[in-house]
């Protein structure tokens, strides 16, 4: 059995108020299909997904607080928001991925939102999975944390070591079984991903960037799962902090596309969150880091990655970034 704060009614109100912000979000960022989203509007929606993502925190804070005591609410909810900030910060590489998926393959700014849609929809979904195999095989086999802890810190490591290397898509495996197997139209059909012509099944680009972002959409799952396992077992915690980090992907995208080249250190940032937490697994059994060590650390980390990148220019070849809507 899983030890987890998680009752029937905290899930059931968790998974209202998904339901709820998700269509507002999507009524809200989708009322002119046709036209690319205003980064006022992206900016305004993201602010929202944080404010609501601390709002929960605080209203878990209070519920643990009358039911259980003010240590648990206490520690509880830094995990939470532990959780938060390191699935929220892995997120933005997630976005850089997905602005070099669109710039490579010149995605129209008005296409991108519904293809984000289903990418950030897909994220759930893996998430969601990934986190119930994942707290079943910790819950079964401690060790299993050790294998984490390895994984994530060599993720990290090799985030650092080839943080300047740019990723050649020309030799993604999945892009190159799609153009081997699949018909590929060579041009953009409005919002469809397949089209029938002369009797024959084709597919649009924008069907390759939606599987591409799918794939990516699984790595960066795999990577970031096993880091909040790094703060907390409980499963309620797990499940929150991520799909909260994950449902303000959409909106933070359309404000980070215009500012990636700015934040070009980030990367290293996010290599050395990694290392942190795959170290702090790996000594689990020998010394457990206080959560509220763990949320300075990786506060401070970020920190210094974003003032590091407004101070330090960057390199020239990470300044030819595309400029998206700005309605």
């Amino acid at each position: 059995m899983f030890d987890t704060i998680g009752s029937p009614g905290l899930w059931a109100a968790f998974a209202v108020l998904v339901v709820v912000a998700l269509a507002i979000d999507l009524y809200v960022m989708d009322r002119r299909a046709d036209q690319a989203v205003g980064i006022r509007t992206a900016a305004l929606w993201s602010v929202v997904w944080i404010a609501l993502a601390l709002a929960f925190a605080g209203g878990l804070w209070l519920w643990l607080d009358a039911t259980a005591g003010r240590e648990a609410a206490n520690a509880s909810t830094a995990e939470y928001l532990t959780g938060y900030l390191i699935e929220k910060s892995l997120s933005v590489d997630n976005i850089f991925v997905f602005l070099m998926l669109f710039t490579y393959f010149a995605v129209p700014p008005e296409r991108q939102r519904k293809v984000l849609v289903l990418g950030v929809l897909g994220a759930v979904v893996l998430r969601v999975v990934m986190i119930l195999i994942g707290a079943w095989l910790i819950a079964r086999f401690h060790w299993i944390l050790y294998v984490f802890g390895l994984f994530l810190l060599a993720t990290g490591i090799k985030m650092i070591v080839f943080a300047d290397d740019k990723p050649d898509l020309e030799k993604n495996p999945a892009l190159r079984w799609m153009r081997a197997h699949l018909a590929i139209t060579p041009d953009f059909h409005g919002d469809r991903y397949r089209i029938l012509k002369d009797g024959k099944h084709w597919y649009t680009p924008l069907f390759v960037v939606l599987v591409l972002i799918g794939v990516t959409d699984l790595v960066f799952a795999v990577d970031s799962i096993p880091a909040i396992f790094a703060i907390t077992d409980d499963p309620f915690i797990v499940m929150t902090s991520n799909i909260f980090a994950v449902l303000g992907l959409r909106a933070l995208y359309f404000v980070l596309a215009d500012l990636a080249s700015r934040f070009h250190l980030l990367v290293y940032g996010l290599g050395a969150i990694l290392v942190f937490v795959g170290s702090k697994m790996l000594l689990i059994d020998v010394f457990k880091v206080p959560v509220a060590a763990s949320l300075g650390v990786v506060g401070a980390i970020l920190a210094i990655a974003i003032l590091a990148s407004l101070r330090i220019p960057p390199k020239a070849d990470q300044k030819a970034l595309p400029k998206q809507g700005a309605g």
